[in-house]
């Protein structure tokens, strides 16, 4: 009888700590989600301050451009007269996943977004700092459909020849 009860309470708090984990999982991917959803909201509303604030301060902003590689720092330089027009970017997610390291305490994703350029990817890793999420990388990418890639090698292989060539010197 004492067996069966051991086993019964073993049972019980293995349950509980399987139904906590997942309640912590669904709390911190909404949290992840609204960080993220006010981030994109933030530029669009060209609210500088909480824009950069939702980043670590050490986060890496990864652009379009293969020179598009920022610090933190580097990243505000260039956005600030964006910002200051008010002539900053609109990104939407359209879909979004997000996995998380055993921990919890470290998230990966990637998102389609709706842009000015049409459909992009984001993607990136965001870390839990105190108690609010920050993203520490951030990677933007056009979307190529497969169809249209080799249109797009040709078009920009000349300049692609000439990036290669500055980042061979280095």
């Amino acid at each position: 009888m004492k067996k069966d009860n051991t086993l019964i309470i073993c049972a019980f708090f293995l349950l509980l700590s399987i139904f906590s984990f997942s309640q912590n999982l669904e709390k911190n991917k909404n949290e992840i989600n609204n960080t993220l959803n006010q981030w994109h909201k933030d530029v669009a509303d060209s609210n500088f301050d909480a824009y950069f604030n939702k980043m670590t301060s050490n986060s890496v902003f990864v652009g379009t451009d293969a020179s598009e590689v920022w610090s933190k720092q580097k990243f505000k330089e260039f956005a600030k007269p964006f910002f200051d027009k008010k002539e900053t970017w609109n990104f939407t997610s359209i879909n979004r996943n997000i996995y998380f390291s055993s921990d919890q305490k470290t998230a990966w994703f990637d998102e389609i977004l709706d842009t000015w350029m049409g459909i992009c990817r984001g993607s990136g890793v965001i870390v839990r700092d105190d108690n609010n999420w920050k993203i520490a990388h951030y990677v933007l990418s056009a979307t190529i459909p497969n169809e249209d890639m080799k249109k797009v090698i040709s078009d920009k292989k000349e300049n692609d020849s000439i990036i290669l060539k500055k980042l061979k010197i280095k």
